[in-house]
């Protein structure tokens, strides 16, 4: 009896101890697997980050470039908007100057002024009475009534565009002057209106067309009283044309041909400053 209980009680023994010996060789396998496991999704944790990393960086260099840009362009504005107060500026001086010939002109009746005495400013002092337009007796002849008539149409058409340019209209008042000069060619107010044609063309920058304009009026009338402000705005329109050289010498003639004039004057300090600028 003994004995059998013995022998049972060591077949048990065995066999406990081989399941332990089984659980004992199975346990680092199963920790490695866990392991092998960890150092998996430490891994991937390390990729993951290191994929956030980098797009990190690339949204800071997107940033980067993206303020560049914006700095790059808010210099372009800044240079727009230098230019165009530049413009603005230039612009406001032109219209100033143009009013306040203007405004000389009215206040001396200069730009209006009554044919009557315009006409006879220009009739030569051995002009017959026939050729004044009346006849022996005094009389108004056929031709006298016919360019009393045109000078009196002329002076109206005259006054409507003067009237015009000192409004601001100064298209229109072009028109108007342009076709001044074709129906009146001989007026007396011929110089002045090719004058302030071209003063509407070079106010409104079209300066070739302004250009031609007071070329014009210095090749039909160069004796006009307004040939030195045409032959002043010659050398001006060649300058906003790039015109340099040509421009100096058009303003060293002025000063040359009408010393002691407001032309001349204008005309020194703008090659003062054309040298100053040529010096910086």
């Amino acid at each position: 009896m003994m004995k059998r209980l013995a022998n049972s009680f060591a077949a048990r023994l065995g066999m406990a101890g081989a399941i332990a010996s089984a659980m004992l060789f199975a346990f680092p396998a199963s920790a490695q697997d866990s392991r092998l496991s960890l150092a998996d999704r430490v891994t991937r944790l390390e990729q993951q980050a290191q994929n956030k990393d980098q797009s990190g960086i690339g949204m800071v260099n997107q940033v980067q470039q993206l303020q560049a840009q914006v700095q790059q362009l808010q210099g372009q504005i800044e240079e727009l908007q230098h230019q165009l107060q530049m413009l603005d500026d230039k612009n406001k001086a032109q219209y100033a100057d143009l009013d306040a010939r203007l405004g000389r002109l009215e206040g001396g009746n200069a730009g209006a002024a009554p044919a009557s005495s315009a006409t006879a400013a220009n009739v030569p002092p051995a002009a017959t009475a026939s050729a004044a337009g009346t006849g022996a007796a005094g009389a108004p002849t056929a031709a006298g009534a016919a360019g009393a008539t045109d000078a009196a149409a002329g002076q109206a058409a005259y006054d409507v565009a003067f009237k015009e340019l000192r409004a601001g209209d100064y298209a229109q008042a072009s028109r108007d002057f342009r076709s001044f000069t074709q129906k009146y060619p001989d007026h007396p107010l011929a110089p002045n209106a090719w004058y302030w044609l071209g003063e509407s063309y070079y106010v409104t920058t079209n300066y070739p067309v302004a250009l031609e304009s007071f070329q014009k009026l210095l090749h039909l009338f160069p004796q006009s009283d307004k040939a030195p402000d045409a032959l002043l705005k010659v050398g001006y329109s060649q300058l906003e044309l790039k015109q340099t050289d040509a421009a100096k010498s058009t303003l060293m003639e002025v000063t040359t041909k009408y010393p002691g004039s407001k032309a001349a004057s204008l005309a020194q300090e703008r090659l003062q400053r054309l040298q100053q600028q040529s010096g910086n």
